[in-house]
């Protein structure tokens, strides 16, 4: 690299910085300045990125400034978990959630804020789990486990043989005599070979959500289920299960995977080994929640609709940080941007705080049902979904037409390294608007998420995993997207 003296490298810093504004390459901005020096000459053919209009630049630069240097969402987030902390559904931290929301949508000068009632599942958990691997002479270690979320109890202690799978599949394979009255324990790992690991995630998931039922079908008494994480550790990670009412329910709990690697070790040296479980979880009687609904009215295109949003609920093992507290920040963050810079949306933008996606996600289909009964158009619905890391794009469900019209816009991303836009999952809470009133296009806010699924579930997604600056860049680039969605439409 060659060196450059402080006055030659200040001048080619202010040039870059003015080339950001003016929706230009730093190389650009350079020859620019030789050429005010010279003789004028006929302009070139424009370059990709010099025909994007200088207005949108300057727009997205005031929104990026406004947030790095005055942003809420960090503050806002920092109330949500350490004042209020987990908030699964149908419990007094989700409700006061709902209340905090609502009057944070109101402080920021929203034209409306308004609730959606919506009955959600309301399951506990009861005292802390207890596993124990007791072994042929009574000697016991203790690992860390917990009810997935959903769960029946055991009723007291359980303890019964263990058989270990890897698919539903091997299970299938197994004589009855094998598996009946015995844990299924369910040890498939995340395959650490794929870069994305929500691909790991999807493809392990089935042995968690379905694990249970396929145990019972079989005569098994539970269902032990590897955490699903390529982290090593003791930190076990729920999640919903699911169950059929044609099938016995028995009990479901996660192992962490130090606990799984021992269990599985301990097997290979004792088939004959026990497992006991202790666990007081209970659902009770279906509770009244709401979603949380902030609206800035369109100027030109009021009946056009962009939604955006995160989901208020989380599970209950700590205080639901990047799952999804920063999604519920950063999407009213991003209206909040909007007005900051004295943007007025031409189409109306709405920021929703979703009830309920953990374990029903009965916020968002309620959502898009009053969406159809309104007979509403919407253009596109954003979720932040993923954890509030360094934003690397967006993923898109829409059709080709649609995807090459938004990924024109990544030259206008790329100063703020977020144009990667591509095929992929718009999110759980907007799914149900795709059937109910059509959207163009649902868009998933991508952020890194190497990191996301080591703390995803467990007792360390609290607030000082979050880092200010990307959790503020994150609303900055949600607010980007909308600018861009409400200027242009699809």
């Amino acid at each position: 690299m060659t060196h450059l003296n402080s006055a030659a490298w200040c001048r080619r810093t202010a040039l870059a910085a003015a080339a950001v504004l003016a929706g230009l390459a730093p190389a650009q901005a350079q020859r620019g300045a030789k050429a005010a020096k010279a003789k004028p000459e006929k302009p070139a053919a424009a370059t990709a990125v010099a025909a994007v209009p200088v207005t949108d630049s300057v727009a997205l630069r005031r929104i990026f400034d406004e947030a790095l240097l005055r942003g809420e969402s960090y503050e806002n987030l920092r109330y949500l978990t350490g004042t209020i902390g987990a908030r699964l559904s149908g419990s007094p931290q989700a409700q006061q959630a709902v209340e905090w929301g609502k009057a944070t949508m109101e402080k920021a000068g929203f034209d409306r804020v308004y609730l959606q009632e919506v009955m959600v599942p309301h399951w506990v958990r009861g005292s802390k789990e207890k596993g124990e691997i007791v072994g042929n002479k009574g000697k016991e270690i203790k690992v860390p486990v917990c009810a997935l979320g959903g769960s029946v109890g055991t009723g007291g202690k359980l303890k019964a043989g263990v058989v270990e799978v890897h698919s539903f599949d091997e299970l299938k394979k197994l004589p009855d005599a094998a598996v009946k009255g015995k844990f299924i324990f369910y040890n498939r790992p995340f395959d650490d070979a794929l870069i994305e690991p929500g691909l790991a995630y999807g493809r392990a998931g089935d042995q968690r959500r379905s694990g249970a039922i396929e145990a019972a079908k079989r005569g098994a008494v539970g269902a032990l289920v590897r955490s699903l994480t390529s982290a090593r550790d003791d930190n076990p990670h729920t999640g919903t299960m699911a169950y059929d009412e044609a099938v016995t329910k028995v009990p479901g709990a996660a192992l962490s995977t130090n606990a799984a690697d021992q269990l599985s070790l301990l097997l290979k040296a004792n088939p004959e080994l026990q497992f006991e479980l202790e666990m007081e979880c209970a659902t009770l009687p279906e509770v009244k929640s709401y979603n949380v609904v902030g609206e800035i009215k369109g100027s030109k295109f009021p009946q056009e609709i962009i939604t955006v949003g995160g989901h208020l609920d989380s599970w209950d093992l700590a205080q639901g940080a990047h799952d999804d507290g920063t999604g519920c920040v950063q999407s009213m963050e991003a209206l909040r941007l909007l007005r900051a810079v004295g943007f007025r949306p031409e189409r109306t933008v709405r920021a929703v705080l979703f009830m309920n996606e953990e374990n029903g996600a009965r916020g968002g289909k309620e959502y898009a049902r009053l969406a159809a009964r309104n007979k509403e158009t919407h253009v596109a619905a954003i979720e932040s979904d993923g954890g509030g890391f360094t934003p690397r794009g967006f993923n898109l469900e829409a059709d080709a037409a649609t995807l090459a019209k938004v990924a024109k816009w990544a030259p206008l991303l790329k100063p703020y390294n977020v144009d990667d836009i591509t095929a992929g999952h718009g999110g759980t809470d907007i799914e149900p608007l795709q059937e109910a009133v059509h959207p163009k296009a649902l868009i998933g806010y991508k952020c890194d998420s190497q990191r996301y699924f080591d703390i995803h579930h467990t007792a360390a997604d609290t607030f000082d995993k979050v880092n200010r600056r990307e959790l503020e860049l994150g609303g900055a680039s949600m607010a980007s997207m909308i600018y861009l969605l409400s200027k242009y439409g699809l």
